[in-house]
């Protein structure tokens, strides 16, 4: 599994996104630049100039038609895919660290930071898909304040009027995004703050990472937890190999205390877990950093890594990777 190198980033990468086709790799850093690329051969089509702060965080719709990023800045842009040119901008008082499409494109919601005195807050808009997309309300439809622990990650469940948060708390809470109440909230669900959260391709179950080493996969609708996978490092990123039954994680410590230990001590490397049995089969080196974010091609066919070391490393699985029967002599029936 030779891997493609993407040099395009000048700082530590921050979100990597594969649009629905899988044919783009979209990647944001804290170089204030996002950087589009061909997931098959790691050429970079382009750049998104705009930003002028880290970029936390980058989603893209469906139709690889719009995309939508936020930045330390303070201000959410939304971008069109194809010509790279920004259609509009929303100005916020506090950094934005978590956007993500509703899974219909008609909705996007945002993370703001509490700073300053300002609270975190969530907001969701509705996007006017209309004409050439620069025609936004500039005030969202929606807003609430997450009560007692501030929200850090977000993605929405299958439909628009639900959203699941993670927080620095370590906890999970299922909100309604028309009133903003909870739905249902999971306290316990890890002892230290979520890092990442990323839905499953029908979005009825979803996996968490998070700074307490671990990752779980939890239910949409319940937030029950169903699988948990424990490591000896800090977890940055989570991801679920549609097709495959395995989930992929990535972390590592802190570049502060990097320089005190080895490549090999800071476990810098890519982890395949099992989902169901829950073990670990397998690692994947390459990065000289913690990796802060992953994303699996939506067929299952490669995966992309985004380190701390600015380098993006997408690995395109060998035919082995899809012959091995992870399930020994037993088999699950097909469908």
């Amino acid at each position: 599994m030779r891997p493609i190198l993407l040099q395009g980033h000048e700082r530590s990468l921050t979100q990597i996104k594969y649009n629905a086709d899988g044919d783009l790799i979209f990647s944001c850093s804290k170089d204030h630049r996002i950087n589009v690329w061909y997931s098959h051969n790691g050429e970079r089509l382009g750049t998104y100039d705009g930003h002028n702060g880290t970029i936390w965080t980058v989603d893209v719709d469906s139709e690889s038609r719009f995309l939508i990023s936020g930045s330390a800045d303070n201000m959410m842009k939304l971008w069109e895919v194809k010509t790279g040119k920004c259609l509009y901008t929303w100005e916020f008082p506090t950094a934005i660290k978590r956007v993500a499409f509703s899974e219909d494109d008609n909705y996007i919601a945002c993370i703001t930071e509490q700073r300053m005195g300002y609270q975190g807050a969530i907001r969701i808009f509705q996007i006017n898909r209309k004409g050439d997309g620069k025609d936004q309300s500039k005030e969202p439809n929606f807003m609430f304040h997450p009560i007692e622990s501030k929200a850090t990650v977000l993605a929405f469940s299958a439909t628009s009027d639900q959203l699941v948060t993670g927080h620095e708390s370590g906890k999970l809470t299922l909100y309604n995004t028309k009133t903003g109440e909870e739905v249902v909230s999971n306290k316990r669900a890890h002892r230290e703050v979520v890092t990442d959260i990323q839905m499953s391709p029908d979005r009825s179950y979803f996996i968490t990472s998070s700074k307490d080493k671990s990752a779980k996969l939890y239910d949409t609708k319940t937030l029950d937890e169903l699988k948990s996978y424990t490591t000896e490092t800090p977890l940055n990123s989570a991801a679920i190999a549609p097709g495959r039954p395995y989930i992929l994680l990535g972390g590592g410590q802190e570049a502060m205390n990097v320089t005190t230990t080895s490549a090999r001590q800071g476990k810098f490397e890519t982890r395949f877990w099992h989902k169901i049995f829950e073990e670990e089969v397998g690692r994947v080196k390459g990065h000289f950093g913690p990796i802060n974010t992953i994303a699996v091609h939506p067929a299952g066919t490669s995966y992309a890594s985004g380190g701390e070391d600015g380098f993006i490393r997408v690995h395109h699985f060998d035919e082995s990777y899809f012959r091995a029967r992870p399930y020994g002599d037993m088999e699950p029936e097909e469908e």
